[in-house]
């Protein structure tokens, strides 16, 4: 019997293994976010976790970051094929070009052995993003032209062998970064989570038996592929086409093309990105793995949130990106903003193909940028100070865009990111800096029978000299609006001197800021649903 027609003989039973694996990747969030030492993590919840079979494909992730949950699996891969994993051993690995994002985000895989097996029964894994891994510039998101300028390159190697930290690895790591403390703690904050994910696995099969707990894994991988392949058999046969594009790569080339055509034929779906432009000199690259992410979260919107976002759900899509263009570049093409804002452009193109054969249930475009400020020095207030280095790395939301039948929300980060704003208070305590306005932006929303979101500004005062690095996008051209719905307003980042003149900056920019200058962010909001005075709440 075909994982299509197969028929659940213990619904309830289904339903208890279900929460039960879903729970394990919570709990691995909550342990990451308890135990973490840097405002990225402990704050902002910039990480994702997920447990994965003895395949290493996944079984249910966590309710976290989409941007890294459907690339993971090509690291666990990646870790799989290219380290003998033992007992008490845990693979860390960054390489994009291995099922990583971008650099800062390590990823850590750690074999679950059951018994005297001496290969793993499961395998669990968690990526969180570092606020500084070396590179050019502090926070290691930079204005780069090739990977080695954004920081260090981990291929897959045992960060622990044999359940000890392997010194040797740490040490290498650690010397190669801005904030040394913090990384080492947030990588043992990385390995805790791992290690629950070890501890509720093994209880699992102690008290319902090795055999029971790997059916279960097979059949909600099972029941999630034939949700989705029977949401996508109630689509309208045929091909979908939508085009956007990048405002620039920060280094002169100016709009890049990303164009995607959504395939239907019963219950196969693919995606073709084929007409999308070449790859860039600068850094908004997308690899393989973001892109096949950001294609596979546009179809997981289509069905209910109960539903495990596993391998089930990746298996139901095929995505085609050509080798060398912006959406599958090539070793060693920057990527580090290709993570954070080619994702949410690909998720654009390929939520408005699907709207075209859905046009009552996609809604329009979101803020489409996660508004990146990375920002580094030395710590020294009016002179005071011990001199020691900070980086630190936060995104900001945005509007949402309208739904039929819903306004979209401001403020929030959307669609390939879900951390929250870093709270004021916090960033405050840990970095030397004042924020002087956070607010949401009036009059930034797209307008529509169901408005878009608006945006947020928020203020940065400057308590020492600091070189930050934006990467935004939507600076240009506006969130697109849906069914007669009006585009969101076009964000803003603006220089405010200490004399109080202003100057527009660029998307893409690396600036050193004196002590009392102020950065200015204004998020883009989101796009309108439908003509304002209409009501358009019907099914398709």
């Amino acid at each position: 019997m075909s994982a299509l027609t197969y028929r659940i003989e213990d619904p309830i039973e289904f339903e208890i293994f279900k929460n039960l694996f879903q729970s394990i990747a919570e709990e691995m969030g909550i342990t990451l976010c308890r135990t973490g030492f840097s405002p990225n993590i402990k704050e902002r919840l910039d990480y994702s976790c997920a447990i994965y079979d003895a395949q290493g494909q996944a079984i249910a992730q966590g309710d976290h970051m989409p941007v890294h949950l459907g690339a993971m699996p090509l690291s666990v891969a990646a870790a799989i094929e290219h380290t003998k994993l033992e007992r008490g051993d845990i693979v860390m690995l960054n390489d994009p070009f291995r099922g990583g994002t971008h650099l800062p985000d390590i990823t850590l895989v750690s074999g679950v052995f059951v018994g005297d097996d001496e290969t793993p029964a499961f395998y669990a894994a968690n990526r969180a993003h570092h606020s500084d891994v070396g590179g050019m510039s502090p926070g290691s998101m930079p204005l780069a032209q090739e990977i080695f300028q954004e920081g260090l390159i981990l291929p897959p190697v045992k960060i622990v062998r044999g359940g000890a930290m392997n010194e040797d690895v740490l040490a290498i790591l650690l010397a190669n970064v801005r904030t040394p403390l913090e990384r080492q703690g947030d990588l043992s904050a990385q390995i805790a989570a791992n290690r629950v994910a070890e501890q509720r696995l093994l209880a699992m099969c102690a008290t319902y038996g090795r055999e029971r707990v790997e059916r279960y894994a097979r059949e909600v991988q099972d029941y999630s592929e034939r949700i989705l392949r029977r949401t996508i058999e109630e689509i309208p046969d045929g091909e979908y086409s939508f085009e956007d594009a990048l405002e620039d790569d920060g280094f002169g080339r100016e709009r890049i093309l990303i164009r995607a055509t959504v395939r239907i034929l019963g219950d196969d779906a693919e995606v073709d990105f084929a007409g999308t432009d070449s790859q860039t000199r600068g850094g908004v690259n997308a690899n393989f793995a973001m892109t096949l992410s950001a294609s596979v979260y546009c179809f997981r919107c289509l069905i209910a949130d109960d539903v495990l976002y596993n391998a089930g759900i990746s298996r139901s899509i095929r995505v085609l990106a050509p080798q060398g263009s912006v959406v599958n570049a090539l070793h060693p093409a920057a990527v580090a903003a290709g993570n954070v804002e080619t994702s949410q452009r690909i998720t654009d193109v390929v939520l408005g193909a699907l709207a075209k054969a859905l046009p009552n249930v996609i809604p329009a475009a979101s803020q489409g940028t996660m508004n990146n400020v990375t920002l580094g020095g030395k710590r020294s207030v009016h002179g005071v100070g011990d001199g020691s280095a900070f980086a630190y790395y936060e995104t900001l939301g945005g509007g949402m865009g309208g739904r039929n039948g819903k306004p979209g929300l401001s403020g929030v980060h959307t669609h390939m990111s879900n951390t929250r704003n870093t709270p004021i208070e916090a960033l405050e305590h840990y970095m030397p800096v004042r924020i002087t306005e956070y607010s949401l932006r009036k009059d930034s929303s797209g307008a529509g029978a169901f408005p878009g979101g608006e945006g947020l500004v928020r203020e940065y005062e400057m308590l020492t000299d600091t070189e930050a690095t934006l990467l935004t996008e939507r600076r240009a051209t506006r969130p697109y609006g849906a069914q007669g719905g009006e585009p969101g307003g076009c964000g803003r980042n603006t220089l405010v001197r200490v004399d109080g003149s202003r100057e527009v900056m660029p998307a893409k920019v690396r600036v050193a800021l004196k002590a009392g200058e102020r950065l200015r962010i204004e998020t883009p909001g989101g796009g309108g649903f439908g003509s304002a005075g209409e009501n358009t709440q019907e099914s398709q």
